[in-house]
């Protein structure tokens, strides 16, 4: 990697020349990446490997209090049953990861109890084209871990569930987001990574010598810069001199998500070690176990899939779901979740992330569009973003996800 020096900085008749060299306090960094959401903070653990001086910029302060990330909440599934096999290989890979960096934790924070994947003929009649048995088609034609229950097999091993069929992804669970956040910033601290909370950018420039990047908090440099501002980074884009280029990208949270509190005559039917993560994504229920006995609750969440008609399906609300395939929680207490699971994400037209050196620009790299579905990959996202910024490529191949598919 080429190394900077201050003669460098910033380049003699350039954009910023005038200005930043009225400036005494420039600030120049080998990585500074904005948006500190979990993807930044991934991207930044990688890279510390490589290089010392790096910077995180976010809006607003990075904690598991900020609503507005996509990262907000308690737990997050993570699995690998995907229906498109580089889905799939990428969120194993990423698992690997996080078995990896769990070890550095004092606490525990990925519980593997499988995700099991449901189908009932009143609800999803084609059986064939059920998420189920099509995603555990492809783990098994991947060689992973899968196993396929009756209704009569079910009823011995998850006798909470009342379906017809069931596909259990074996190597899935849940994270637990809190000893994550928290050992993240810990492993960041030690690496001596500076985080700027509250912070505006203005413009981005990139010159022959560097990037520079002007802030409400002071005027920056930087050999390369990394986007991972969740959906705000058309916003990030426009203040790029130059960049014509914005993503066709939405965003949405969960219709509804609630907590069942079951009491002690069947809590324990809903801790990890008996109940597993599940799912019925055709009509957009997802669901995991009892993740706190002091909190004791089990959470349903509920969103609209993609091209999904609510009216013409037999699944309108949590309730009814919990009516037709789970009523053993049918009487059990319940409230909408108010404090947690209801941060917004985005959505990509094509349904792909957007990971990749920004179109045009040498040092410019870019994660987005992760669809809400990406907190189980950041590991593995962090890894590739750090590998663009620092090495100018990645040894994985993500030309599906390349940025430069949406120049028209």
């Amino acid at each position: 990697m080429r190394v900077t020096t201050k003669q460098d900085y910033p380049p003699k008749g350039g954009f910023f020349y005038g200005k930043i060299m009225k400036n005494k306090n420039l600030q120049t960094q080998d990585l500074i990446i904005i948006g500190g959401g979990i993807m930044g903070l991934m991207t930044a653990y990688f890279a510390s490997t490589f290089v010392k001086n790096i910077t995180i910029f976010e809006k607003n302060t990075i904690s598991n209090d900020n609503k507005e990330a996509s990262s907000f909440s308690h737990t997050r599934s993570i699995r690998n049953d995907y229906l498109d096999p580089l889905y799939a290989t990428m969120a194993l890979e990423a698992q690997l990861l996080w078995n990896a960096l769990e070890k550095k934790s004092d606490k525990k924070f990925f519980f593997a109890c499988g995700c099991l994947n449901l189908v009932k003929k009143t609800i999803t009649k084609d059986v064939s084209k059920t998420y189920a048995v099509q995603s555990f088609q492809n783990l098994k034609n991947l060689k992973f871990e899968a196993e396929k229950y009756t209704e009569k097999e079910l009823q011995k091993k998850f006798p909470q569930f009342e379906v017809n069929e069931a596909y259990l992804n074996v190597n899935a669970g849940f994270l637990y987001l809190t000893p994550i956040n928290e050992l993240l910033l810990r492993l960041l601290k030690e690496r001596k990574i500076t985080i700027k909370e509250n912070i505006r950018v203005a413009k981005i420039k990139e010159e022959k010598n560097g990037i520079f990047i002007t802030t409400n908090k002071g005027n920056y440099s930087s050999n390369s810069i990394v986007i991972t501002a969740g959906r705000w980074v058309n916003d990030v884009l426009k203040l790029i001199e130059g960049n014509e280029l914005s993503f066709p990208i939405t965003w949405d949270r969960p219709q509804e998500c609630k907590y069942f509190y079951p009491d002690k005559s069947i809590f324990d039917q809903f801790l990890p070690e008996t109940f597993p993560v599940f799912a019925y994504l055709d009509v957009g229920i997802y669901g995991h176990p009892i993740f706190d006995k002091k909190r004791g609750a089990v959470k349903i969440g509920f969103y609209n899939p993609p091209d999904f008609d609510r009216k013409k399906s037999a699944i309108k609300s949590i309730e009814d779901f919990v009516n037709t395939c789970l009523p053993i929680l049918k009487n059990v207490r319940s409230e909408s979740v108010t404090d947690a699971d209801q941060c917004s994400y985005d959505l990509v037209e094509d349904d792909n992330f957007i990971i990749g050196k920004l179109p045009n620009y040498k040092n410019i790299s870019v994660g987005a569009g992760f669809r809400g579905t990406g907190y189980k990959f950041a590991p593995l996202v962090g890894k590739i973003l750090s590998q663009l910024a620092l090495q100018n490529g990645t040894v994985y191949d993500i030309r599906q996800f390349s940025p430069a598919r949406f120049i028209k």
